[in-house]
């Protein structure tokens, strides 16, 4: 299906795609899918005053009947699953089952929000004082601001909406701006939603369309109490100082530097498999894509010879081909900033295997990178800084204690694994002694997540978690409530204050 028949499908129109400021490509080939209109920064107060409004309304629903929104958004997800993950594949350049998979997550969320709907439940606490009970309650914060990167383009805002409106609380979304042709449909998909369901107050999801200074603008305002943030470590460190000073809540989802431990006991077949996809799917473009391999000696050079030859392969070129699996990095500065990291590789002694720009068999105008795997003497500076494309660092390891060590040294936080089969190393990996990141699994790749888990990691990956478990407080203000259905006056910690 060509970008325009999945464009219309979609409810995108001419006028919706021409006359704009901003140029939206496709890495695929580099054809422009659209001129967009811009929203204009002074329209910024009015969107936040109908937002506010719309708090005010959205608030007072019932949470189960905010859950049937939800649950009707899931819905019409279904129905446009093709065209939106074809979109997705348009825009950001990812293989048609991955772009599929990412509207599945959409899917999922929304499952799962319903789900919570009913069990946005609070503790009861024993009070110390006689004829006392004491509980906590949650509710809506107000207006949620979402920031989202440009890998997962409609994922990650469906992870915040879906939860923030269930909990009560209106969306503000600014969607990267090389991906906005997915966000303009989602609006439209979330509209079909809105007018299935009837009575929601207007203004429940306002979509942003253009660059840094409406981050700025969302970012700085009082009127939105949370933010969500996907991208670098760079971006977060401009985001949360303002946040922070505003007295505002951050969740911040930023860089990751994930690592696999492979030990003498590990499945060696498994774990190729779990490499190769963790590694080079979406073109290294995840921010759980595997970058560090740590390996133990004895089995390392088997290892990174199996690694070798599946890479040699892999078959690269455009997503939209049935059976490739490697499409193009997202512009020419990602395709400059990996042929950079590879040098600086091998100036601290590293041996690079593939990482060549692939011209043949492949649209002429995206940037098509080999998977590059490379054999390092050590952790080095390069090794430790995250490079958003697909490169494999290959360390060697003698003591399991060394390895987690190897793994934790790093700025960033977010997922880790370990292959073995020795129920000890296993153990060990997933206590407080062992990885230091947000996500630790045993025996399966750190690449993609599970909406029934929390998602997100420690250190410079932010602390910020979203999807599943417990996450939704993030989006809520917790109260303590006290009620006393005595007739006496009894104050805590036994105060006496007799008048």
């Amino acid at each position: 299906m060509s970008a325009e028949t999945t464009l219309a499908a979609l409810g995108l129109s001419s006028a919706d795609l021409t006359g704009g400021t901003l140029t939206v490509t496709s890495p695929i080939d580099g054809s422009v899918l659209g001129q967009l209109h811009e929203t204009p920064t002074s329209e910024m107060e009015a969107i936040l005053a109908k937002s506010k409004a719309a708090f005010k309304a959205w608030r007072t629903v019932p949470a189960p009947r905010r859950g049937e929104l939800i649950r009707l958004l899931g819905e019409e997800l279904r129905a446009a699953k093709d065209d939106l993950g074809a979109l997705v594949s348009w825009e950001a350049g990812k293989i048609t089952s991955e772009g599929l998979g990412e509207v599945q997550e959409m899917i999922d969320i929304c499952d799962f929000a319903v789900g919570l709907s009913r069990q946005l439940y609070g503790l009861t606490i024993a009070s110390e004082r006689p004829g006392h009970r004491m509980m906590e309650t949650w509710h809506p914060t107000g207006p949620v601001g979402v920031i989202s990167a440009f890998n997962f383009p409609v994922a990650v805002w469906s992870w915040n909406a879906a939860l923030a409106l269930v909990c009560g609380n209106p969306v503000i979304w600014k969607p990267s701006e090389k991906t906005p042709l997915t966000a303009l449909a989602c609006h439209n998909i979330f509209g079909r939603a809105l007018e299935r369901f009837g009575d929601a107050p207007e203004g429940l999801l306002h979509t942003l369309i253009g660059g840094a200074d409406l981050g700025k603008a969302l970012v700085a305002s009082e009127d939105v109490p949370v933010i969500s943030a996907t991208g670098s470590t760079r971006m977060g460190r401009a985001v949360a100082p303002i946040v922070a000073e505003r007295f505002g809540k951050c969740i911040l989802e930023l860089g990751g530097n994930n690592a696999m431990i492979v030990g003498p006991s590990a499945d060696l077949e498994m774990a190729v498999r779990a490499i190769v996809f963790s590694a080079v799917g979406t073109a290294g473009q995840r921010c759980t894509t595997l970058r560090r391999l740590i390996a133990h000696n004895s089995i390392k050079d088997e290892l990174v010879a199996r690694l070798k030859k599946a890479y040699a392969g892999l078959p690269i070129g455009n997503p939209l081909t049935d059976g490739t699996l490697i499409g193009p990095l997202v512009d020419e500065a990602s395709g400059a900033a990996m042929t950079a990291a590879l040098e600086g590789a091998k100036a601290e002694g590293g041996t690079v295997f593939g990482g060549n720009r692939v011209t043949e068999g492949v649209p002429a105008a995206g940037v098509y990178m080999e998977p590059a795997i490379v054999e390092m003497p050590a952790q080095t500076k390069t090794v430790k800084t995250e490079t958003f494309a697909p490169i494999l660092y290959v360390l060697g390891y003698d003591d399991f204690a060394e390895a987690i060590d190897l793994q934790n040294d790093v700025p960033q936080g977010l997922s880790s694994c370990v292959f073995t089969l020795n129920m000890r190393e296993a153990e060990q990996f997933l206590t407080a002694a062992g990885s230091d990141c947000g996500i630790a699994n045993v025996n399966i790749g750190p690449s993609g997540a599970e909406i029934g888990g929390a998602f997100g990691g420690e250190k410079e990956t932010g602390g910020g978690r979203e999807s599943g478990s417990d996450a939704w407080k993030a989006y809520m203000r917790r109260q303590t409530n006290t009620v006393n259905y005595s007739d006496e006056l009894p104050l805590a910690q036994g105060v006496k204050f007799d008048i």
